[in-house]
């Protein structure tokens, strides 16, 4: 693992691309395990963070648990399982200064182009930096760029929309200057953002309608009291910490896996636990009814039951139908149904961009990563030394995201024991003619459009997609690095 050339601060062993949650743990674990390397973290942002930078709409906040979602070499300390956006953004930077990890980090460094040599055995780099162009050189590059687009959110097709006299906004973007005091508001989504919007904006503004096409799952989450835990004061800290997350490792797993086993009963669990919660002027059907079993789409999450109390208020309220157009002052159905409205909100889901729109070539020779299966969920056939950081869906993402950096590691380990400089994915013979299945399994809309951007899962061998953490973390540590994988010796000898 030595970079061929000339030696300076732009030549690095490995080179991590995204300073967000998946950047950061990689980064952690390359200098935990191999302090004799060099590596880089270029972000093309001007803060770190990722996700939790951008986003800066009402309420935002996770809708995973901290204990797991956060870093499992930093816990998070606080009682509090679902946090809000600018406190987990705070924990993002503070474990990135704990460990020195922000002294290797490069922000507004945009990288265009990763080109591979295999003459040099490495990977050159052309980033913008300041509006000029510089190169970076590094051996193994991991892609931490998380899975949606930055710049553009999913288009959203409602017709008319730039007739409507009122604002528009995407949570994307969220105006840092908007006053919603007294609006009338509709939120087009039903989705994570959407359930989180509703209750927040409810509170200062006339009224909230969230207007679904479909209805999804809320499952409410009660966050523990203030105070210490019986618990907490009888255990030391460390082992405390550890019981949290694998408390909540073993609750998430359990209940997906309730989801998959047996939907019908878990239909029947979420509907009674909603009905507990809607006041009697709501309907269940059809505005909590989805048409797909629990976990074949993700399930959002109500913090406290935020949602439905907004709900029993009266100052929100929840619409199943579709959109015939919008006019000058709001929006009509197609059951003739007028939603009045000064502001609308189109929480209409995220765009797809799993590489940071960065082009990857091969000898000069650009290749489609969509066209490549995944070996493990964390390298990609035909392209060497290069992995990609994917998460869970149906659980927290940096669990995923963890475990493909420790096998990861583990190939690292074995290239610098065996001398190799090259590893690169390719399917066996085996593998010809297998099925090809998707990468996530969700049947989400924003996910079955971006299908055909998406590297693909194979039906057999290291190629099957992503089972649960406490499998991958099993194969973390026993699958074979042989397997799938070629490897080459240093050209230089």
């Amino acid at each position: 693992m030595i970079v061929p050339g000339t030696s300076g601060d732009n030549h690095s062993d490995i080179i991590i691309i995204g300073a967000g949650l998946s950047g950061i743990n990689c980064a952690y674990r390359i200098q935990s395990t191999f302090p004799d390397l060099r590596y880089n973290v270029l972000e093309t942002r001007s803060s770190i963070g990722g996700t939790w930078d951008l986003f800066r709409y009402p309420g935002i906040r996770s809708d995973s648990d901290l204990h797991t979602f956060g870093f499992q070499w930093n816990p998070w300390t606080e009682s509090r399982a679902i946090a809000d956006g600018s406190s987990i953004l705070s924990y993002i930077k503070l474990s990135a200064a704990k460990y020195g990890i922000d002294r290797h980090i490069r922000l507004n460094h945009r990288v265009t182009t990763a080109d591979w040599s295999s003459d040099q055995q490495m990977w050159r780099l052309s980033v913008v930096h300041n509006g000029a162009t510089q190169h970076y050189y590094c051996t193994f590059l991991i892609f931490g760029t998380g899975y949606y687009d930055y710049d553009q959110p999913l288009p959203a097709v409602i017709p008319n929309l730039s007739s409507f006299n009122g604002t528009v906004i995407n949570p994307q973007f969220w105006p840092t200057d908007f006053d919603h005091t007294g609006k009338k508001i509709v939120i087009i989504g039903s989705g994570a953002t959407a359930v989180t919007l509703l209750p927040n904006l409810a509170t200062r503004a006339a009224h909230v309608t969230m207007l679904q096409r479909s209805p999804s799952y809320i499952l409410s989450l009660p966050q523990p009291p203030n105070g210490d835990s019986l618990l907490k004061l009888l255990l030391p800290t460390r082992m405390y910490l550890r019981l949290l997350r694998l408390l909540a490792l073993l609750v998430s797993f359990l209940f997906f896996q309730f989801c998959i086993l047996l939907p019908g009963a878990a239909k029947k669990v979420l509907k009674n636990h909603t009905l507990k919660q809607l006041p009697h002027s709501v309907p269940f059907e059809p505005h909590f009814k989805p048409e797909y079993n629990p976990w074949e789409q993700r399930l959002c999450v109500s913090r406290d039951g935020d949602f439905y109390r907004a709900l029993r208020s009266g100052s929100a309220s929840i619409c199943t139908g579709i959109i015939d157009s919008v006019h000058e002052k709001g929006i009509k159905l197609t059951s003739d149904e007028d939603i009045a409205a000064d502001v609308i909100i189109t929480a209409t889901g995220l765009d797809i961009s799993l590489f940071g729109k960065v082009t990857i070539s091969v000898d000069n020779n650009i290749v489609d990563p969509s066209r490549s299966h995944l070996w493990h969920t964390t390298l990609l056939t035909e392209i060497p030394n290069l992995a990609f950081m994917i998460g869970y869906t149906n659980t927290s993402w940096t669990l995923g995201a963890d475990a493909s950096q420790l096998l990861l590691n583990r190939i690292l380990r074995h290239m610098i024991q065996k001398g190799y400089a090259v590893a690169t994915p390719k399917l066996r013979k085996q593998d010809k003619g297998m099925a090809d299945t998707s990468a996530f399994g969700l049947s989400s809309t924003y996910l079955q459009r971006a299908q055909e951007r998406i590297p693909k899962a194979g039906s057999k061998g290291p190629w099957k997609r992503r089972q649960n953490y406490f499998s991958d973390l099993w194969g973390s540590w026993w699958w074979s690095v042989d397997d799938g994988i070629e490897y080459m010796e240093s050209k230089k000898g």
